[in-house]
């Protein structure tokens, strides 16, 4: 059909004294087929309209929406309310939107979203109660957290024990060695500082035995310090400092030189070993009473020591929980929170994803995990706690605290591209139900592409509906694969074409009975152009197909 304009016009003389008389003519002028397109686009009624409700009574055709852009009653208030019956907001009802700092439930939410989508008249989908994305997953990690209890001692939480200072030792009086040789306590030669210990031999260190304050173990202690004499020739230098515990292999260290001891003069609290450069096991850091041998590795030892101390610090004590505790605090957390989010919002939310992504993209007959990989900070697997009957809980718990007509659904995504894990999600269902979980419908996230399989999507809906479930398509888009500034008209045309190929399946494979409804990812486009409206909210060709679909149902 061709679209005419009327153009009138007089054409003047080129004599000003001549003058014509007014005759209108008619010129045809083709619309550009752009505008001819757009047009037709606009002219379609409401999405909703289509829908025949006679044959689909409980067909609900959905809206996915960011809570603030909808609760601020704009332009895309008033869209979402005219084209579709339901709406799922996102993140909005999730765990980490929730759930508070101290494990209560955020009401304020819960009631603004009543009331407003009460006002509306749109029903709200619940999503999602059990999933691993967006979760308070710091409240839920502080609740397994170690238990921590702060350090305590008589003599505070630090401080330098004697080992031996011999100032109440008899002239003369003499130390085990470990290798021969002699250990005498012998006036200072100095003159300085009382008596000392004059180590003599060969490879062999004088042994003290210590027996340690009430409350403190080996472990407690940081280091060894003492005061050393000596000379170049008589272990200064030599092959560096040595000591065990009990007998044990002698560990070796700096030489008192390289402390920083002088030769032929004291080095005052130079020489300070560190205890973790022996090793200790875990019984040997438990010994309250030991025998320290100390001293430097010489063949030709002559030197003095003198005040032999220990430094301690007591450290809180980490208790860990089991993973047995863990899986019965996580459980408790579970059940409180749906049972807690179900009871708060069963006036409005009259359907819920129960479980959402449950199986595993690389083994999709597994239940997905986050164990050994990099989780965001928003992340929490529920299952890595409480095992494949995670999902058992969650469908329990929900359906005991819902009401008795709520549907509750089990929802995954790339189900399309990867049909083993389509299979996977059945056989995970029966798991479920063998155990006590009733699950009412299945929900399918379709994030297609203008190339993504269609005998794939047949095959998924056959699968799907052979379960006599309800089927829900959870969040329907289509990407051309290029920015919004990028698009072609030809790729417009084939997204229209995939978003009725869809609709077209849905309603030629699942039956009527099992039909839940379709919900669209994001009606208007953001950065990626995958809806039914620009982001100028003016109708794309795949707005139209999207309705030459709903009007199979049938």
């Amino acid at each position: 059909m061709k679209h005419l304009y009327k153009i009138g016009f007089c054409l003047a003389s080129v004599f000003l004294t001549t003058a014509c008389d007014y005759e209108p003519l008619e010129f045809e002028a083709e619309k550009p087929p752009s505008i001819v397109l757009q047009e037709e686009i606009d002219a379609y009624d409401d999405l909703k309209a289509y829908i025949a409700r006679e044959a689909n009574p409980g067909f609900k055709l959905g809206a996915g929406m960011v809570w603030t852009d909808y609760s601020q009653k704009g332009v895309l208030y008033r869209l979402v309310n005219r084209n579709f019956d339901e709406v799922t907001f996102g993140n909005a009802l999730k765990h980490g939107a929730i759930v508070q700092a101290d494990g209560s439930l955020n009401q304020a939410t819960l009631e603004n979203l009543k009331e407003t989508t009460g006002k509306a008249g749109i029903s709200v989908f619940g999503h999602t109660l059990a999933t691993h994305s967006n979760q308070n997953a710091a409240y839920l990690k502080s609740l397994i957290a170690p238990t921590i209890i702060p350090a305590t001692g008589n003599g505070g939480t630090s401080g330098t024990d004697v080992v031996a200072n011999f100032e109440t030792d008899e002239l003369g009086k003499t130390y085990a060695m470990t290798n021969g040789g002699s250990g005498t306590v012998v006036n200072d030669p100095t003159g300085e500082s009382g008596k000392v210990l004059n180590v003599k031999g060969v490879q062999s260190h004088p042994q003290f035995t210590v027996t340690l304050p009430n409350g403190r173990t080996l472990g407690n202690y940081l280091s060894l310090t003492l005061d050393f004499y000596g000379t170049g020739s008589t272990g200064l230098y030599g092959q560096g400092m040595r000591m065990s515990i009990d007998g044990g292999a002698l560990v070796g260290f700096n030489s008192p030189s390289a402390y920083g001891s002088p030769d032929g003069g004291w080095g005052r609290g130079k020489i300070v070993m560190q205890l973790a450069t022996l090793n200790l096991t875990e019984a040997q850091k438990k010994l309250t009473s030991f025998t320290v041998a100390v001293g430097s590795g010489t063949g030709s030892a002559n030197y003095y020591i003198d005040n032999v101390t220990m430094q301690w610090k007591l450290t809180d004590i980490i208790v860990e929980k089991t993973a047995e505790e863990k899986k019965t605090i996580i459980n408790d957390a579970f059940q409180r929170w749906i049972s807690g989010m179900v009871t708060a919002s069963k006036g409005f939310v009259k359907a819920w994803d129960v479980v959402s992504e449950p199986m595993d993209d690389e083994k999709p007959s597994e239940v997905r995990t986050g164990t050994g990989k990099t989780v965001a900070s928003d992340e929490f697997y529920w299952q890595d706690y409480l095992g494949k009957e995670y999902a058992v809980t969650a469908f329990k718990t929900a359906r005991a605290n819902a009401n008795a007509t709520d549907l509750l659904f089990i929802n995954d995504t790339k189900l399309e591209q990867n049909l083993d894990k389509t299979r996977g999600l059945i056989e995970y269902m029966k798991y479920i139900e063998a155990n006590g979980g009733k699950i009412d419908g299945i929900g399918a996230r379709l994030n297609l592409t203008l190339t993504s399989d269609k005998q794939n999507i047949s095959t998924m809906f056959q699968l799907l509906a052979a379960t006599g479930k309800m089927v829900r398509i959870s969040g329907l888009s289509v990407s051309p694969g290029v920015t919004a500034d990028k698009v072609t008209p030809e790729q417009y045309m084939a997204q229209k074409e995939m978003f009725q190929y869809v609709l077209d399946e849905y309603v030629k494979t699942v039956p009527a009975k099992q039909r839940y409804g379709v919900t669209i990812s994001s009606p208007v486009d953001a950065t990626e152009p995958s809806g039914l409206w620009t982001q100028g909210l003016i109708r794309k060709p795949a707005y139209s197909g999207f309705a030459e679909g709903l009007k199979g149902l049938k």
